[in-house]
């Protein structure tokens, strides 16, 4: 079932300043993207790949990170949980959690770890190479009790838990299930972004998002047309014994699945394609497609399908920005104000 997102403009926008002052918890993989910034005029003489001559280096949150910092930048107050390494990535990460305004009271520095590290080198407004620094195996027993431990505590003073898995060895099924259980008791939501084809974590979470790959994996199929992605939908429900599912689709926007909905939700893409060439260029290329998904939230308590719509604007927004983004409450209202038009 489409949706027209322009007939709901007057309540999405009233729905916005609901997320501030919200105390919202990120548990998962946090992550360091750093970008290398260049120049390229010539081609080594070694192989057949571009020279790049440094000129600077920015840093910011990705992974789990970069969904605590879009909460935080509609608002909200964020406490994040997860492990990096004791390490100087681990240190640049913490540096931007700060600069984020995001607690970083639940992240351990794990001198048996290292910090993930995204390593992107840019030139000529194009991605050269992306270069990943990173181990996946499963926490030791003592940091995992730890970050449980550190979890559980700040638990009873949330509004909503978002877990948020990389795969990068934190959240295991046992580790999932006592997160979620603790959850229910405090009746805290808990909404999931899974990144794994793990088939026994994530029950009794709230709502579960997935992209079509992951959503593919799940159900051991492959999703083409509406129908399969209907049938794979109602099967994740079931599987999760959650309240919601929703499957991003990239340029065809996500499809929402309600437990108490007989029909699903589709909400068409409203991001647009933007290369690295666009970034600050006004100007909106109308017939582009979306290609990032915002992460859905609930919107400090709203309707699982206003806070997806929210979500495909504020993609929108951060796609026209350089790298990892966030978006400002005042850039989804104009968003949406640009819709209209």
């Amino acid at each position: 079932m489409p949706t027209n997102i322009a007939d709901a403009l007057p309540r999405l926008k009233r729905l916005i300043p609901r997320l501030r002052g919200k105390r919202i918890g990120v548990l998962g993989d946090p992550m360091l993207d750093r970008y290398l910034w260049g120049t390229a005029s010539r081609l080594s003489p070694e192989a057949a790949v571009p020279v790049v001559d440094f000129v600077e280096q920015s840093e910011c949150l990705g992974g789990a990170g970069n969904v605590a910092a879009n909460i935080a930048a509609l608002g909200a107050k964020v406490e994040a949980f997860g492990v990096i390494g004791n390490d100087e990535a681990g240190r640049a990460l913490q540096k931007c959690l700060r600069v984020a305004n995001i607690s970083a009271k639940g992240v351990i520095a794990d001198s048996k770890r290292v910090t993930t590290v995204k390593t992107r080198i840019i030139a000529r407004h194009q991605q050269v190479v992306r270069v990943d620094h990173e181990r996946r195996e499963a926490l030791r027993a003592e940091t995992q009790e730890k970050v449980l431990h550190l979890l559980f505590t700040a638990l009873k003073k949330l509004d909503a838990l978002v877990l948020s898995d990389y795969d990068k060895g934190l959240i295991t099924d046992d580790f999932a299930d006592r997160v979620l259980s603790a959850a229910h008791q405090l009746n805290v939501p808990v909404l999931v972004g899974v990144k794994t084809r793990k088939l026994y974590a994530y029950r009794g979470s709230r709502v579960v998002t997935c992209n079509a790959k992951e959503a593919s994996l799940l159900v051991g199929r492959v999703l083409g047309d509406e129908r399969s992605f209907e049938e794979a939908g109602r099967s994740l429900l079931a599987h999760f014994g959650s309240g919601a599912v929703v499957i991003t689709r990239g340029e065809k926007g996500m499809s929402v699945f309600e437990e108490s909905s007989p029909r699903h939700l589709h909400i068409p893409a409203t991001g647009f394609e933007v290369t690295y060439a666009r970034v600050g260029q006004p100007g909106i290329e109308r017939g582009a497609t979306g290609r990032q998904v915002f992460d859905v939230t609930g919107a400090g308590g709203a309707p699982l399908a206003d806070a997806a719509m929210l979500a495909n604007t504020a993609a929108g927004v951060v796609v026209g920005k350089l790298g990892t983004a966030s978006v400002s409450p005042q850039e989804l209202v104009h968003a949406l104000d640009d819709i209209r038009r």
